[in-house]
């Protein structure tokens, strides 16, 4: 797929986003506002840890994506790929879109988890929507590894997940 033409069909995703963002909160294209302070010093790190779990618990996607960093990086405390891969996924489901992309690549370096190119495909598909471009080659990446089968599963997935999130724009609208 040539960037330009993929630009051009992410641009006009993006067009709808005043749409999205008037549907109370319901936006696949969340903003990551929140940080969590991960680089304290050692001996403050516990209760930074404390904190930042905290506020990913309490719906912060910044703040799950960036523990996800912290235990996928393994420069501070072991490499936990499980628990990068929870943080991540937390932070995914809330729309945030480096969380996407790297729980993407996950899935397609089987990194803590088995292998899956579909599943990688429709993250990264995601992660581009909501504005990581680099995800748009990632995708590229997965795609050129994927049977055709695999292919068209993703592409109807993905279909089905936009048609069920504009429906439930429309039914918001119509309610109000």
């Amino acid at each position: 797929m040539i960037r330009a033409s993929r630009t051009l069909a992410l641009g006009c995703l993006l067009l709808l986003t005043p749409a999205w963002a008037l549907a109370g909160g319901n936006s696949l294209l969340i903003p990551a506002t929140s940080r969590c302070a991960l680089n304290s010093v050692p001996e403050e790190l516990p209760a930074a840890l404390t904190a930042c779990e905290q506020a990913a618990k309490d719906g912060d996607s910044e703040a799950a994506y960036e523990l996800g960093e912290f235990y996928y990086s393994g420069q501070r405390v072991a490499k936990d790929l499980p628990r990068a891969m929870h943080w991540f996924e937390q932070a995914s489901l809330q729309g945030h879109p480096r969380a996407q992309h790297q729980l993407g690549m996950m899935f397609f370096r089987g990194e803590g988890v088995q292998p899956n190119n579909v599943q990688a495909f429709i993250v990264l598909k995601m992660a581009a929507v909501n504005g990581e471009e680099e995800a748009l080659d990632s995708a590229d990446q997965v795609s050129e590894q994927m049977p055709r089968d695999e292919l068209e599963v993703a592409t109807q997935v993905l279909g089905q997940i936009f048609r069920d999130y504009l429906f439930r724009l429309q039914s918001e609208d119509q309610s109000r």
